[in-house]
Order: structure tokens, then sequence, then C-alpha cells
């Protein structure tokens, strides 16, 4: 079998702690040769950690590569949709780090080149590849669920506002908790219930607790004065086949613990999942007698792996994308409608042409 050859786009925290880990551990499969960075230190770094030849700044001078057959883009989200673009054009398949993009219109370019190409898109999106995932997913498709009507899904934080990184700047991160951890919590929710086609979404974000100087914060200190976006956000999410989403998403909120799970229920049980711990709870009934069941062998899966395996597989086997585009644009559309209708007080309609 041929080693597909790789190149990363990025290499900060993102890469280093799951693409470089995951390429490196299907090395039957795959060969990283190129890595750029404008921190051209820190890609000479990691290019020395993993036996990796070209080290650039300028992502065009990795796409130039004639023998680099796919790419991870793990840019700060400002800097996803034109790498992503321009390396699809260049004839390359594309991991993208979530979210796809900054706006639904980012979102829906890079789908359309993707489209226009033929190449590979993925957005990167873990935990969908692991244990509880899996479990939960065979359990729903062998219908012991029903149909799941509604979900609440939640990635809450007490005191936990990124210290480092673009986290706290909306012009380089498109927004806050919402975009950045919220993404994971509504694509795993939306994977269970089959992706349905949203319509609408209204909601409301905040910003009180993040830009309070008073505060403590467990992930490190920032500058509260460039805090420019919001620390929660509540949304509500129809779709097309009448279920609805309730999503909560916070840096900052006066509560207890940080609780990252989503709640699902359906005509013939329901479930309380985390993608994290591999805790999964089944709550149903037979015979007239209710029963709260936990499963023990839900299986131990590595996320991270599992993703970056079915993003090689997809290419080595000519498979479609195993999170395709079109679901990023999903997430971006429907934050989108959640962020305007905090402005406008109203209910807003969720885009998701392509």
């Amino acid at each position: 079998m041929k080693k597909l050859k790789i190149g990363l786009i990025g290499s900060g925290g993102i890469a280093q702690g799951l693409h470089m880990p995951a390429y490196a551990h299907f090395s039957d499969l795959c060969e990283m040769v190129a890595v750029c960075d404008v921190r051209l230190d820190v890609a000479k770094s990691c290019a020395e950690k993993y036996g990796i030849k070209m080290v650039t700044d300028d992502y065009r001078e990795l796409l130039a590569n004639k023998e680099i057959d796919a790419v991870s883009v793990t840019t700060p989200n400002k800097w996803h949709m034109q790498p992503t673009i321009d390396a699809l054009r260049a004839g390359k398949h594309v991991l993208c780090e979530k979210p796809l993009a900054m706006n639904g219109d980012e979102a829906r370019a890079m789908c359309r080149a993707a489209k226009e190409t033929g190449k590979i898109l993925m957005v990167a999106l873990p935990n969908r590849f692991n244990g509880p995932a899996k479990f939960l997913k065979d359990y729903i498709d062998a219908g012991k669920m029903g149909d799941i009507y509604y979900a609440r899904a939640w990635a809450l934080r007490r005191r936990g506002v990124p210290g480092w990184g673009v986290f706290i700047d909306k012009e380089q991160q498109g927004g806050g908790p919402l975009i950045d951890i919220g993404v994971h919590i509504l694509d795993y929710t939306l994977f269970f219930m089959g992706y349905p086609k949203p319509v609408s979404a209204s909601g409301k974000t905040w910003d009180y607790l993040g830009k309070n100087p008073n505060l403590t914060n467990n992930m490190g200190d920032y500058d509260r004065s460039k805090f420019t976006v919001e620390d929660f956000a509540v949304g509500l999410i129809r779709f097309e086949n009448g279920a609805v989403v309730t999503l909560e998403s916070s840096f900052m909120a006066n509560i207890e613990g940080d609780p990252f799970q989503t709640q699902l229920m359906g005509t013939k049980s329901g479930a309380l999942v985390s993608p994290w711990g591999n805790h999964v709870r089944i709550f149903t009934e037979e015979n007239k007698q209710l029963f709260d069941l936990e499963p023990k062998n839900v299986p131990h899966l590595n996320g991270g792996q599992g993703e970056v395996e079915a993003f090689l597989r997809a290419i080595l086997e000519n498979k479609p994308s195993p999170v395709p585009g079109e679901h990023g644009l999903i997430l971006n559309a429907i934050f989108d409608a959640i962020y305007k209708s905090s402005e406008t007080g109203r209910e807003e309609p969720v885009d998701v042409t392509v």
C-alpha cells in the first residue's frame, strides 16, 4: 500500500497535541513530509521531533510540493478558509480543524471548493470517534431509541477561558465558547440524531464575566480589556424533521463543575452521554417498569487517532469524507443564526445551502 505524504499548515497546540502524534502512530499509512507555521522556530522544533524534511513559513510553498497528498489545517479560525481552498485546488485532501470556518459564508466557499475539485474535505471533530460515540451510535442505529426528537447539549466551564492563543479575540476566532467548545458538543449531538437539517435558531450571548478583572480563571491569566468574545451562549435550534436541540456553552459561568455532555430524548428510550470518561447512561421502560442502564463494555478508543485514521483510509480507499464539510457548514450556519438572534432578539433562519 502506498504511504500518503502529509503536510501540516500550522504547528501549534492542536497540531502538536493531536494531529502530529496521530499521523506518527499510523506510520504504516502515512509520512509527515512538510510543516508550515508563521512562527518558523515552532515549525522547526516540530520538524526535528518528527523527522519532517520540509519546513516553511509560507503555506503556498508547502502546497507547491507535488509529493504531498493531504494536509491538516490547524491554524487559528481566521486562517482556515484560504489555506483549505488553496490546498483543495492544489490537489490535496484536507483535514481542517474545527470549527470549519469563521462563519457560514466561509464554510460554504470551502464546501464548494471540495465539490469542484473532488477532493476530501474533512472537519476535525474527534469526539465522534471515541468509545461512547461508537457504543451509542450503534445502539441508536439498532433502533433502540426510536426517533430522537429533543436534546440538551452542554459544553460548560465554570472558570475556563483559555489563557493562550487567540481564543478571546473575535476578529481572529469568530466567537467565544459557542464556536470553540460548543462546536464539539453540538456536532456530537447532531451525529447521534443523524444530522437533521436545521431551519432556524434563536439565542442569546453574554460577556459579563469574561471581561471582569476581579474574577479568577483556571486556564491561565489573560488581558480582560482584550476580551471581545462572549463568555456564555445559549441557543434553541429547530430542525426540518420537527426535532429541537437546546445548546449551552460557556467559558465562565457560576455553575457546579464543568459539565460537557448531551442528553438525548427518544420515543423508545433516552440517553445521557459525555465524550470523555466513557460515561453512558440509558433511560428506558420495559413491561411498565422504568430502567436506568449503565453499559459496562463501552470501548476505550482514542478519538484523535480514530479521526486521523478515518481521514487516511478515506483517501486510500477512495471513500467519502468521514466528517463532510457540509456538517461543518451546518454548525457554522447555526452559530451565525444564534449570534444574529442575540442581536435582533428574534428567531433567525439557518442557511445551509452550498
